[in-house]
Parts: structure tokens; C-alpha cells; sequence
């Protein structure tokens, strides 16, 4: 029998992996100071960009001596404008274990035409960074959005690699520890960790990538929008706040309020524990039963944001239909919104646990995946 629907709901359903849920301290009104019908190159405009520069780089811990720029298109735009600048220097080294990184391969190999090799892993897996010559410019994704996998350090990156690592961490920062060191170019996009509104990129530049920037010129034209140096020079003035277009003054006021709440709670390890305590509700939930998993393989891979689980009950005999059944269930009911697997990945579900998320939520979600389970099963006995 389908059992009891649980007594508790939680108080915020949106468990989305993008856009994700807002900071537990949003409302619209806490955006009345957004500099909004003013120029974003008045002295008001660009004081407000300058300061979501510098408050990312404090949250982070960025080195003072790399760059943070706000860039057009999402972490989308950034990665691209990376590898549009950055790549065709020296062989390159692109490396996917999801959908996403999978396309910045396909960009890299079909697009620029450049020489890379191309390493992947299947979801669930990731890709063996003692294989990878770093020798290369090598270019991956920190945590798999659609996938659950992430890289679980940087101990495998070498201090004295000779090529750059571009690092796509848009589900990785401000939840996991990124060691800047180890990483050349990092890019993210505000609308997943911060819970921020879309959009809007962000580009983090070590030394050695601006020195790739001002000696090197693609063989390939550049879209304005990609285009970071001038005359040979880095063109400062975006890793201050003057962007390359029109960002929203809405969503920069948006951004910084998530910067001022993850400041209020204790900056990035803070955050950092908030997602560490969501994933582990769910892992500590999948350990109780035998008919759900985590899809990530090994333990030590598995990301603390988008957590993405399979189901493996043997009575399912369509994998895909009753994932999306079991979503739908919990949609109707409120208690889950946009929880589905991710189109290009294994049938399943993706809870977003980033920081924005209350640990709670995700406690009082968890029984109703259980009788939403169980509903679809006897659903299915009944039609057979």
C-alpha cells in the first residue's frame, strides 16, 4: 500500500538547479537601492559593479593579484570568451564528464578547430587528472551540474604546468573550495550558489592568463563581446566594473545583497558547511534504501550542490517516464519544484543543495520523495 503523505512541507520548494533558490534573506523591497533608470557608467553604476567585484573576491579569497571581471551571457559567455582569447597558443587538453563540459569540447574542436585531445568519462564518472598533460592548455568543468561529479581537489594540477587551466566553476563557487593557484582562468555565473538572477558572468584572470592575453592574438576573429585586450593591453577598465554592454542594475543590486548575506553568515566556509549539510541530508537518505542512489560513483566525487540520484528498484521498467512521474508528484504536491534530471543525462532526479538552500527544506522534502516513490510503484503494479 502507498504509504501516509507526510505531515510536514517545506517552507521554500524550489530545489532547482538553475536559476536557484534565493538567499533565505531575499525580498524584492531589500532591492530598492538598485541603481535602476541611471547609467551604468555614472559614478553610481560603476561604484556598485566595482563593489560586487570586490566583495566576490573577498567571499572567495581570490589572490589580489588576479583580475575579476563582469562579462555579458552567463558563465556561458565567459567560458567562451576564454576560450575564443585564450585557446590555439599551444596544443590544448579538453576534459568532460557532463553535458556542459562535453559542449565547451565541441566548441573547442568544431568551432576554433584547434589541436586537443579529448578526454571524457561517462556520468557518474570523472575523468582521471593524473592522465591529463597540463603541459596543454587544459580546459573542465570544477563541479558537473548535470552529472553530480566533481573534482574533488586540485592536488593532481601542477604548480609548474606549463599551459593555462580553464576552469568552468559555475556550480562550484561559493560552495566548494577552489584552489586559485592551481586554476589560470575561472568563470561562474551568479544565478547558481548566490541564488543571483542570470544573465551575467563572471571572469577570474591569474597572472599567467593575462600574460597569455597580451602576447598572444588568435588566428580567428573576435565577436566584440569576447574581446579583452587592446592594442596588446588588457583592457582594465572591465576588471572594475566598466563591462564590455549594458549589465541589469537590477541583478548587480541582486548580487550584492546575496554577497552581503554570505559576509553576514561567515563568508565562504559558511557557505561552503550550508551545502556540505544539504547533500548530506540526501546521502544520509539514499544510504537507508535500496531503491535510490547517488549517480555519482565514488563518494569522494560526489558535488554538494547539484546532487543527482538514479533510481535502481528492479520492479521500474522505464526509467525515464517514472523519474519524470515521481517529479510530477512532487511538483502537484508543492513540495519539489524542477527536480528532474537534466535532458542530456541518465533518467533520475538533481536537487540543488547550494548554499541558499535550507537544510531543513531539504529535510522536510525527503519523506515526500519516499511516498512519492512508492505512489508511482503501486501506480505502475496497477497498470500492468
Amino acid at each position: 500500500m502507498t504509504i501516509d503523505q507526510p505531515a510536514t512541507r517545506p517552507a521554500n520548494p524550489r530545489f532547482s538547479s538553475g536559476p536557484c533558490a534565493k538567499p533565505p534573506v531575499f525580498s524584492l523591497d531589500k532591492l530598492s537601492g538598485a541603481a535602476l533608470g541611471r547609467s551604468h557608467r555614472a559614478k553610481i553604476g560603476k561604484d556598485k559593479l566595482k563593489a560586487a567585484i570586490e566583495m566576490t573576491r573577498e567571499v572567495l579569497g581570490v589572490p589580489a593579484d588576479y583580475r575579476i571581471g563582469i562579462v555579458p551571457a552567463s558563465d556561458t559567455g565567459a567560458v567562451e570568451m576564454a576560450m575564443w582569447s585564450l585557446l590555439g597558443a599551444r596544443p590544448a587538453t579538453m576534459v568532460a564528464w557532463e553535458s556542459f563540459g562535453a559542449g565547451w569540447v565541441t566548441d573547442a574542436v568544431k568551432q576554433l578547430k584547434i589541436q586537443a585531445e579529448v578526454k571524457t568519462a561517462e556520468y557518474g564518472q570523472i575523468v582521471d587528472f593524473a592522465e591529463v598533460d597540463f603541459n596543454t592548455d587544459v580546459v573542465f568543468t570544477w563541479n558537473g551540474t548535470t552529472s553530480g561529479v566533481r573534482v574533488p581537489n586540485g592536488d593532481l594540477i601542477p604548480a609548474d604546468r606549463e599551459g593555462l587551466t580553464i576552469c568552468d566553476a559555475t556550480s562550484a563557487a561559493f560552495a566548494q573550495d577552489l584552489p586559485w593557484d592551481k586554476l589560470d582562468v575561472t568563470t561562474f555565473s551568479w544565478q547558481k550558489v548566490m541564488g543571483g538572477e542570470a544573465a551575467h558572468g563572471m571572469l577570474i584572470l591569474s597572472p599567467r592568463a593575462v600574460e597569455r592575453l597580451e602576447s598572444y592574438t588568435p588566428a580567428w576573429p573576435l565577436p566584440k563581446i569576447f574581446r579583452l585586450t587592446k592594442g596588446g593591453k588588457l583592457i582594465e577598465g572591465i576588471f572594475v566594473g566598466e563591462t564590455i554592454n549594458t549589465p541589469s542594475m537590477l541583478a548587480v543590486e541582486d548580487y550584492l545583497l546575496a554577497l552581503d548575506w554570505a559576509q553576514a553568515i561567515g563568508g565562504l566556509p559558511a557557505l561552503m558547511a550550508r551545502a556540505d549539510a544539504n547533500a548530506q541530508a540526501i546521502f544520509d537518505f539514499c544510504a537507508e534504501r535500496d531503491w535510490i542512489d547517488n549517480l555519482a560513483e565514488d563518494p569522494a566525487t560526489r558535488s554538494n550542490t547539484s546532487v543527482c540520484l538514479k533510481f535502481t528498484d528492479d520492479r521500474i521498467t522505464d526509467g525515464a517516464a517514472f523519474a519524470k512521474a515521481v517529479a510530477k508528484r512532487l511538483e502537484a504536491e508543492g513540495v519539489a519544484l524542477d527536480i528532474g534530471a537534466y535532458r542530456d543525462a541518465p533518467a533520475g532526479l538533481r536537487i540543488w543543495c547550494g548554499a541558499t538552500v535550507e537544510t531543513a527544506d531539504i529535510e522536510a522534502m525527503l519523506p515526500w520523495l519516499d511516498w512519492a516513490f512508492h505512489a508511482e510503484i503501486e501506480a505502475q503494479a496497477q497498470a500492468a
